[in-house]
């Protein structure tokens, strides 16, 4: 068995956002066009879509090997899956529930994302730590 490294969990956890992204987004695309109403459906989408590319970013932040060099790519890469969870996963509750007041989370989780993008950037200046 390989030893761990510190990019064993970012590795781990970008992945299983991957698959989560592409399952749900199956789900939507297949499960629930019948079910919920084009305006919701919409709403499913823009969740699943902002999911997967952030997963994909998540990936490519644990492949690069780079985390542990730099506090604001840490920063970043915790912003990120913290964004995906609270901005896709509100608008896939409110698409399936149809509780609109859901969607006041989900700037929470769009500030989020937005810090963790600014936080990458800004390491790209920063010192290495």
């Amino acid at each position: 068995m390989a030893s761990k490294n510190s990019n064993s969990i970012p590795l781990f956890l970008s992945s299983i956002l991957g698959f989560l992204a592409v399952a749900l987004g199956a789900f939507g695309a297949h499960g629930l066009k019948s079910i919920l109403t084009p305006d919701l459906l919409t709403i499913y989408e823009t969740g699943a879509r902002y999911h997967l590319i952030h997963a994909v970013v998540l990936l490519v932040l644990a492949l690069s090997g780079k985390l542990s060099e730099s506090k604001f790519r840490r920063i970043g890469f915790w912003s990120i899956l913290t964004g995906i969870l609270i901005f896709s996963g509100s608008l896939y509750a409110l698409a399936i529930s149809g509780v609109r007041i859901l969607g006041a989370i989900t700037p929470f989780g769009g500030v989020a994302l937005l810090l963790g993008w600014a936080s990458i950037a800004y390491s790209a200046f920063s010192d290495k730590e």
